[in-house]
């Protein structure tokens, strides 16, 4: 789960992070009011959305010369005229594809002078179990790009659990980032502070960006990006109440309902198939036999008939899907049940894209004779590759 900006340096103060003052603003006034709590005379007015890139980017109803994102104000009035601009129309970054992202919050922030940027994150590492932080001199930047032009100019290092943050791996990011004296001991004590934050919310990432020191030598997170491992949130109730649900993706939305694991995509080809690794699989040799998946879709091991009914609607939902594969190994799961659900679901829905079923495991004959006498035009396939060469050919033909 992820939050926006002002979310995230709210709850990162909680651990004595440094972060300007600022205050969310939901409409043209409060964004106003806000800004006459600051000190001011230079205020900065952030679009609220989760996606990186803001500052470049563009609004669809403003025009091509409009500003993005982020934006200076040096004055109430001009604060105004950038809420005005931001609040309902739909911004356009790296991130967010075409289709942009609708501003609905705003951040207003107090302005810093900055002398210099760096790049701090903290991320899980996965292989050695541990906690990681990314640190750049580079910071400001894409750091995907810093990453590829400059890969020297990023360190890392993991902090094993049994010990904690300890004061060498606070000297460790002081001397990535260069900084020496009262400011290795700021970026000693920031990084002290994210890491308890870390541990502390679960989280899978804190990313900030940029890491300044101000002009008067005192280093400030200026951004932040927090996710966190929806695993864990049951332990967090206080973090679900940030949970900002106009921010997803809506068949995610609809599919967390149902305990459905859902990626939207990009291809043409919907998939429902039980299990993450076997998911992947039938991905995989969709695109191997030139066509590309429209989602990714785990059913999960214990799917009944309303599960696999919503599933359907979900893949449907998506324009793009011009046919779907099922591929269901049928362990604790039973071939007969899901192709009950799989009838039940396609009269339902009025399927009107090709079907292609590969079955196996227990029940599978019960479950192939349930599909062969439904009276629907489902296409049954005997294994894996036979199913990806199926659906891919019908899909062909219906075009």
């Amino acid at each position: 789960m992820n939050i926006h900006e002002y979310q995230a340096k709210e709850l990162l103060a909680k651990f004595g992070v440094p972060v300007p003052a600022g205050f969310a603003a939901m409409s043209v006034e409060e964004a106003v009011a806000a800004s006459k709590q600051l000190p001011g005379p230079l205020y900065v007015v952030k679009a609220q959305i989760h996606a990186g890139g803001r500052g470049k980017g563009k609004f669809k109803e403003l025009g091509p010369d409009a500003k993005g994102g982020v934006r200076l104000a040096r004055s109430v009035d001009e604060v105004r005229a950038a809420a005005a601009d931001m609040l309902g129309n739909t911004l356009v970054t790296v991130q967010t594809g075409e289709h942009g992202k609708q501003v609905n919050r705003l951040y207003v922030t107090d302005g810093v002078d900055i002398a210099k940027e760096f790049y701090l994150a903290l991320l899980v590492d996965r292989v050695h179990g541990r906690v990681a932080f990314v640190v750049s001199t580079e910071g400001g930047m894409d750091i995907e790009t810093v990453a590829h032009d400059s890969p020297e100019k990023i360190q890392t290092f993991d902090v094993d659990p049994a010990t904690g943050f300890m004061p060498h791996h606070g000297r460790a990011v002081a001397n990535a980032l260069g900084l020496k004296g009262d400011l290795a001991k700021q970026a000693a004590n920031v990084a002290s502070k994210l890491y308890d934050a870390f541990l502390g919310t679960d989280a899978a990432q804190i990313e900030i960006n940029p890491l300044a020191v101000t002009d008067d030598g005192k280093l400030l997170v200026l951004d932040a990006k927090v996710g966190f491992d929806t695993n864990a949130l049951f332990r967090h109730k206080d973090l679900m109440e940030l949970r900002d649900e106009t921010e997803e993706d809506p068949s995610e939305l609809e599919a967390s309902k149902y305990d459905l694991a859902y990626i939207k995509l990009d291809g043409d080809i919907g998939c429902m198939v039980n299990g993450a690794g076997l998911a992947m699989a039938t991905m995989d040799i969709i695109k191997l036999n030139g066509m590309f998946p429209a989602n990714f879709l785990d059913v999960g091991g214990g799917a009944n008939k309303e599960k696999v009914t919503a599933a359907f609607k979900i893949i449907l939902a998506d324009p793009a899907v011009k046919g779907i594969l099922v591929n269901i190994f049928g362990g604790i799961m039973k071939c007969d049940i899901i192709a009950e659900g799989i009838v039940a679901a396609a009269k339902e829905v009025n399927l009107s894209v090709p079907l292609v079923v590969r079955l196996e495991g227990t029940n599978v004959e019960e479950g192939k004779k349930i599909l062969s006498t439904s009276g629907l035009a489902i296409v049954p396939a005997n294994d894996l590759g036979d199913a990806a060469r199926k659906i891919v050919a019908e899909v062909k033909k219906a075009a």
